[in-house]
């Protein structure tokens, strides 16, 4: 990351009511966090591709996690940062099943945001083969939480 940049990020820390700053981008990420009056700062670099002789050694060593596969479909994804909830309250019926049909603009879950209940559309037509959010869990913008086909 450009030393200039970094140094604009730590004064805007230092000047401003935030207590912490986190950015990720390409190069690594940076964590600024003010703790009383001083600054502190972690800079973690992004990792770098090893040689391919030195990474046939460690290969055998450190087999990685399988990684799942990336679901087939159309993935509707969160358009916020909020809870999700597949029902309009807690004991009703949820708006969709793995396996119901669903129109475009209908509703499939809620998404709390800043004590706003915000209905969810379906923004395709067709099946649901996954539901990939948990009823009352944090999402992310962004976050995938259905697929349909």
């Amino acid at each position: 990351m450009d030393l200039r940049k970094l140094k604009t990020l730590i004064d805007l820390v230092s000047e401003s009511n935030v207590s912490e700053l986190e950015i990720t981008e390409a190069e690594g990420k940076v964590r600024i966090v003010k703790s009383g009056g001083a600054v502190v700062q972690q800079y973690v670099p992004a990792p770098m591709p090893a040689p391919a002789a030195a990474a046939a050694p460690a290969a055998v060593a450190e087999l990685p996690a399988p990684v799942a596969a990336a679901p087939t479909g159309h993935v509707v994804k969160s358009p916020m940062v909020g809870t999700f909830y597949r029902s309009s309250s807690p004991g009703a019926k949820a708006f969709v099943e793995v396996g119901s049909q669903v129109k475009e603009g209908e509703t499939i879950c809620i998404i709390e945001a800043m004590k706003i209940l915000n209905e969810i559309e379906a923004d395709k037509s067709g099946t649901v083969t996954k539901i990939l959010g948990e009823n009352g869990q944090a999402v992310e913008y962004g976050q995938p939480l259905f697929v349909i086909e």
